[in-house]
């Protein structure tokens, strides 16, 4: 697991350097941590390096160092600010690093020149011309980063247990009722703010200053949401499926073996059709998970694009008895992890772990005879404690993030995005008619709805995730200060039009990167569609021109209908796994019912203990709750118990 852990200061605190020396006398000491970095007031470390993957760079002359992996833009020249048009399709070289021009113009441009001239999963360190230090977090976002304040010291972690190890228990930090209640009202903090007094988030894109504390964002997802791109849809299509294709194929030149999470729906199956054997060289095995019920197996699309790129499937079962226990003894984190995307992590490093070592032995023993490959199966028994503790495990791609970038929004929005661009121009009723197919409504209904938000948008189509329906009166009306958690460009995001609001919301939070259950054991989890170059393109393409003809994710089932079977291409269902969180809820029926009816949101009022009663009986009833809500609360109260005795 990759990881990486500073101390900063200022050198000329006497006490604060003295603090310093020893916590970095102390993690010196650690096995398998380095030393990444060392400034005047700064010591950065990291664990889990590997060239090609997971670097730590350290720049010439004492300029700075880079943790994670960055790709360089292809075809863009050093004026551009924010294009992501003209991206190669050619995959850069695993080994690819900053060349110390670049290390010049990264401190010049204090970090601007990263964000525009690369992409990928990093964060980097580097003076200022005042002699202070900053930190820089890519605009994903994808490799996490968070701050706290220490006796006059600064830490920046990947991973909070390391932080706590390094300071003890005693300097641990303690919960903020006030996030806690904006966490329930809103679903999520976007925010520098985390549920933790203390602890800070570095926001995607974000500069800080860790000798000031001041910070600057260098990438700004409403700027690019704001600057629509005007393209014939042939051609928004072509420059689509080559953007895809170039940071799917980019992702996957850094990996020996890559397992590919293979739903069957569109956002997977485009992910597959770009790594073929002819387009990487990296082993990939497609993985399918399903469960029983009406949208949990779609085993039969799966097989289909895998028959299709020509690659192996390995078919998993959901686990149905997922017990809730290890939720409760996951890693401690700066807010509640919802698990539900973690619940396969155990078959997932399993497999991994047997697939990593089987190609292995597979390219060893082509090595030492004809020269000749075959795949090794999937089924194959494996030992892989002497591999696990050597190598890193493959990584497990992901389609996470389609149904954002794509606009997958089954919504009349598009005519109100339309109307905000154009106005009363004759493409508008068009946009009308794809909306009103999209959103499942009448044209007049659609028209009404567009004119109405274009005159005066209602801010209450805005409001997002959340647990209303299950929460007290007084916690439903109490303020707790929302600005203080929210996005500092929540303004200027507010100021979008509606689809495009929705689209550059949800692109702006990143997505889980550490695996709180398996932890170690996990893969790296990769997610190409949320690749910076990617999101920038799509924010970019109007909502009208994403859903053109009134269907979710339209120009990229364009772009793509070539490279996948046409029953997915035009697959109208989506599949979820509504009926397997069921099963895992009844399975965990009496814990659930004990942590988030005894727990400490019920003990201090939080929640409607009465609605939440009937909803985890087991009767029938006409109350809203779906299960994943019941599990996102049990998320919040583990998280709870983790941090309150």
């Amino acid at each position: 697991m990759f990881r990486y852990i500073a101390i900063a200061w200022d050198p000329a605190r006497r006490e604060s350097a003295g603090l310093a020396a020893q916590l970095d006398a102390q993690w010196e000491r650690r096995p398998q941590w380095m030393l990444a970095l060392r400034l005047p007031g700064l010591s950065v470390y990291a664990t889990g390096t590997l060239p090609g993957v997971n670097e730590a760079q350290e720049f010439h002359d004492g300029l700075g160092g880079l943790l994670g992996k960055a790709f360089r833009r292809a075809n863009l020249s050093s004026s551009s600010s924010s294009s992501s048009s003209s991206f190669s399709s050619s995959s850069p070289a695993r080994d690819a690093r900053l060349t110390i021009l670049d290390e010049a113009r990264l401190v010049d441009s204090q970090g601007t020149s990263l964000v525009r001239d690369f992409w990928g999963r990093y964060v980097a360190f580097f003076p200022t011309a005042r002699g202070s230090v900053c930190v820089l977090r890519d605009p994903t976002g994808t490799l996490p980063c968070f701050r706290m304040s220490h006796q006059g010291l600064t830490l920046v972690f990947s991973w909070l247990e390391d932080a706590l190890t390094m300071l003890g228990e005693r300097a641990a930090p303690v919960v903020d009722w006030d996030a806690v209640v904006a966490q329930l009202q809103l679903g999520a903090l976007t925010g520098r703010e985390t549920m933790l007094n203390g602890v800070c988030e570095v926001l995607p894109g974000e500069r800080f200053d860790l000798r000031t504390g001041g910070s600057e964002l260098l990438w700004n997802a409403t700027r690019f949401a704001q600057a629509p791109l005007e393209m014939a849809p042939g051609d928004a299509a072509a420059q689509l499926r080559e953007t895809v294709q170039a940071c799917a194929r980019a992702w996957a030149s850094c990996y020996d073996t890559v397992l590919l999470r293979l739903s069957g729906g569109l956002d997977s199956s485009i992910l597959l059709s770009c790594l073929r054997e002819e387009d990487t060289h990296a082993h990939v095995l497609a993985v399918n998970y399903h469960s029983p019920g009406s949208d949990s197996d779609e085993r039969d699309y799966a097989r289909l694009m895998a028959r299709r790129a020509e690659r192996e499937l390995v078919e998993r079962e959901r686990d149905p008895k997922f017990r809730i226990e290890r939720v409760l003894r996951a890693a401690r984190m700066p807010a509640p992890v919802p698990y539900i995307g973690w619940m396969n992590g155990a078959s997932d490093a399993a497999l991994t772990r047997a697939h990593g070592l089987a190609h292995k032995q597979s390219r060893a023993g082509t090595r030492a005879s004809s020269g000749t490959s075959t795949s090794p199966s999937p089924s194959t028994t494996l030992t892989t404690s002497a591999y696990a503790s050597n190598h890193p495990t493959p990584a497990m791609f992901s389609g996470t993030g389609g149904d954002l970038v794509f606009c997958e929004f089954p919504r009349w929005w598009p005519a109100a995005d339309y109307l905000d661009d154009n106005g009363l121009r004759p493409g508008f009723a068009a946009a009308v008619m794809d909306a009103a197919r999209l959103g499942r409504v009448s044209i007049w209904t659609a028209l009404g709805h567009a004119m109405k938000e274009w005159i005066r948008p209602d801010a209450a189509l805005r409001e997002t995730g959340g647990f209303a329906n299950l929460l007290s009166s007084e916690t439903r009306s109490r303020a707790a200060c929302l600005d203080r958690f929210a996005h500092p460009l929540h303004r200027e995001l507010s100021a979008l039009p509606i689809g495009k609001y929705m689209q550059t919301f949800g692109l702006m939070y990143p997505i889980g990167y550490y695996d709180p259950l398996e932890q170690d054991l996990a893969p790296e989890l990769v997610n190409p569609l949320l690749a910076q170059p990617l999101v920038e393109l799509c924010l970019r393409l109007p909502t009208y021109a994403l859903t053109v003809g009134g269907r979710g994710r339209s120009l990229a089932r364009q772009a793509f209908a070539g490279e996948l079977p046409v029953q997915i291409t035009n697959r109208r269902s989506k599949g979820g796994m509504e009926e397997h969180l069921k099963a895992v809820l009844a399975g965990n029926i009496d814990l659930v019912r004990g942590l988030l009816l005894e727990g400490a949101l019920s003990r201090r009022g939080l929640l409607d203990r009465r609605t939440v009663e009937i909803l985890l009986s087991g009767r029938p009833t006409t109350l809203a709750g779906a299960p994943a809500q019941l599990h996102g609360l049990v998320a919040v109260e583990a998280w709870l118990g983790r941090w309150v005795a």
